[in-house]
């Protein structure tokens, strides 16, 4: 069994459970309890991650793995590399487009943070809007690339779309993105509905 720090909002959390799922791995993970913030410290996170962020996991032989990419790698190496290519152009395509939907997500973050974190006296607007350019920038990526995207969560680099873009339906539910992008918007309504994507949404 591995141990997993969760936090059902996290998208990275989300993006390792997804992986998970298609790994046919799930059942062996054991989610833990966690209140994992930004601002307010969970000193239980720390046993398995110095940061105290999620997600945070600890392997069955006790070695502890935490971010997202070190853990689905790891869980990919489980189950003969089915989600991360080996070696070749296929390999760097996924971990580019993983960067990209990491990307995305950090931006949303901390777009978000700014105005539910930050005191309303202390917020900056410019570095709000610079967040949400990049958002706009990688949502032109994903739109131009969507076409030729598989549409089942068969590489990781996927995955981390999908749920880049679910974090933005769950948290900025007034931003229209379908509109400006309609073939990511395409591309997004059939592969969400894959069971590791169903099976993971967010929820409050």
């Amino acid at each position: 069994m591995f141990q997993l720090y969760y936090a059902s909002t996290s998208p990275y959390v989300r993006k390792v459970m997804a992986a998970a799922h298609c790994l046919g791995l799930i059942v062996q993970i054991e989610k833990l309890e966690s209140a994992a913030n930004p601002v307010k410290r969970d000193d239980r996170i720390a046993r398995f991650n110095p940061l105290a962020k999620v997600p945070a996991m600890c392997t069955d032989d006790g070695t502890l793995l935490y971010d997202s990419r070190v853990i689905c790698e790891y869980l990919d190496a489980q189950s003969e590399h089915t989600l991360i290519p080996v070696d070749g152009s296929a390999r760097w395509s996924c971990l580019t487009r993983q960067a990209l939907g990491d990307g995305l997500l950090d931006a949303a973050l901390l777009a978000r943070y700014e105005l539910t974190l930050r005191p309303e006296e202390k917020q900056w607007e410019v570095w709000r809007q610079a967040q949400l350019s990049r958002i706009d920038a990688a949502l032109a990526e994903i739109n131009t690339q969507a076409p030729q995207l598989s549409r089942t969560p068969d590489d990781l680099g996927l995955i981390t779309l999908g749920c880049a873009l679910g974090y933005l339906d769950f948290r900025f539910p007034g931003m229209d993105w379908r509109a400006l992008y309609p073939q990511a918007a395409d591309w997004f309504a059939e592969f969400d509905e894959h069971p590791a994507m169903l099976e993971t949404r967010p929820f409050a």
